[in-house]
């Protein structure tokens, strides 16, 4: 691993080095949180798509405008379809080409038939499943765009959200949406899903301005943590916590997973 990530790490430009600013309630878009069966076969597949591979101690990540993907070594129960984030979504500016340097790549591809914009799947290792749309006025190669969540009332969801995050309430399509800085949370109706912990997507991320205020107000409003606020294990500096939302997506609660990550060999 040492090696492949010092191949791959580039200079972090600004643009994938931030996240999006919060919204009044403290909030951005963090991450989504992958297991891997092998850390080098995801580190590989997403440089192929077209992140930043960097390592911040101990925490191996692809970076995005608007959020991060974390990668660690662990055993999962099942790819992302049939939990409660069935998949997440990028943007992106060159559609045809990416597409065609994917296919190049040996990369799965699902194209999707839509007249009105380029749309399709990938399929990444460990049954992760990712939506592409084409954004020809994207300012980057690529960017977060949103994570799609199958709830049971999605109405309720947005609702959640709103109340909790801040987010905006909105509508995609036949979508409900709830959008906080960063990136879209996307609400589709569905029966119940298995919970996301311990799948290949194991969790989705916010990072927040304060977060022992913002736990706080998370807590009078009845909601539980898994345990105090501590800082990670992972990554000095970086403070967390994490809940569990109505419909069974783990949410880890972050502060300090901003700060700029340095590409460095582990």
């Amino acid at each position: 691993m040492k090696t492949l990530v010092a191949i791959l790490a580039l200079a972090v430009s600004p643009a994938f080095a931030q996240l999006a600013a919060p919204n009044a309630a403290g909030v951005a878009f963090g991450h989504v949180h992958l297991n891997a069966s092998d850390v080098d076969t995801q580190v590989k597949f997403w440089a192929m798509v077209g992140g930043n591979i960097v390592q911040r101690e101990k925490i191996t990540m692809a970076q995005f405008p608007g959020g991060y993907i974390l990668i660690r070594k662990q055993d999962y129960k099942g790819g992302s379809v049939g939990s409660s984030i069935n998949h997440f979504g990028l943007y992106v500016r060159d559609f045809e080409t990416s597409v065609a340097k994917w296919k190049a790549a040996g990369l799965k591809w699902e194209p999707v038939n839509n007249p009105n914009v380029g749309q399709g799947f990938l399929t990444g290792p460990d049954e992760v499943r990712i939506e592409i749309y084409e954004n020809k006025a994207l300012s980057t190669p690529l960017a977060i765009h949103h994570i799609h969540l199958f709830v049971s009332d999605p109405l309720e969801a947005q609702k959640w959200y709103v109340q909790n995050f801040g987010a905006t309430a909105g509508k995609r399509a036949m979508f409900e949406t709830a959008n906080v800085p960063g990136a879209e949370i996307t609400l589709a109706k569905s029966e119940p899903q298995a919970r996301t912990k311990d799948r290949s997507v194991d969790h989705m991320g916010f990072e927040v301005k304060n977060i022992d205020a913002f736990v706080a107000k998370l807590k009078a409003a009845g909601i539980k943590t898994d345990a105090d606020i501590r800082t990670s294990a992972n990554a000095s500096g970086l403070r967390i916590v994490y809940i569990t939302d109505p419909w069974g997506t783990e949410i880890e609660i972050t502060e300090g997973l901003s700060t700029p990550a340095q590409v460095s060999a582990r």
